[in-house]
């Protein structure tokens, strides 16, 4: 439910809102993106509103797609994948049936943890995850050199990592919610 006004004046707490993020809206999505466990009650509480509208406030931004998912950060040598590839595909056709073809078959490997359809030389860059050199070597002619319409692949390795994580900047939604009047 969309409302554009205040909870009674009782309670003082902004109603859940209309379009626009406000400061409420920016607080929860910092706290849930540097801890998605936290307790509807911890939750209010970090962010200066009580329970109930901390609750409508997430489920609203679930149900407009704001928050797409909750999951856990896996530290992926702990599991056993020890190789972190950016690998490059040219494809040999780039018409829209080939290219959604082509999509359609990255997005079924689980091997493959991002992919970006990017300007410049190539046609897709992906991220992918092996647990040595040697299941990498195998992934990529068995399974990234057998996809539809791939004519070659360049592959660069990590060779350590800076940062990591999946956290978006929030910084540009301050003077948003600041001047859509939002307090």
């Amino acid at each position: 439910m969309v409302t554009s006004g205040k909870t009674p004046a009782s309670s003082g707490e902004p109603e859940t809102h209309g379009a626009a993020l406000d400061r409420y809206d920016i607080a929860i999505l910092r706290a849930l993106q540097q801890d998605a466990r936290l307790s509807n009650a911890e939750l209010a509480t970090r962010i200066g509103l009580s329970a109930a509208p901390t609750w409508r406030r997430v489920r609203w931004l679930e149900e407009h797609g704001f928050i797409t998912g909750y999951r856990a950060e896996i530290d992926r040598r702990k599991i056993g994948l020890g190789v972190l590839a950016f690998v490059r595909i040219d494809a040999d056709r780039n018409t829209a049936a080939a290219t959604r073809e082509l999509e359609d078959a990255i997005r079924r490997i689980p091997e493959v943890i991002s992919c970006h359809y990017i300007s410049g030389s190539g046609t897709f860059e992906l991220q992918v995850m092996a647990t040595d050199l040697d299941a990498f070597s195998r992934f990529a002619l068995d399974v990234l050199m057998g996809l539809p319409h791939v004519k070659d692949l360049h592959t660069s390795f990590s060779l350590g990592e800076v940062k990591s994580g999946g956290a978006l900047p929030l910084g540009h939604l301050r003077g948003a919610a600041e001047t859509s009047g939002a307090r």
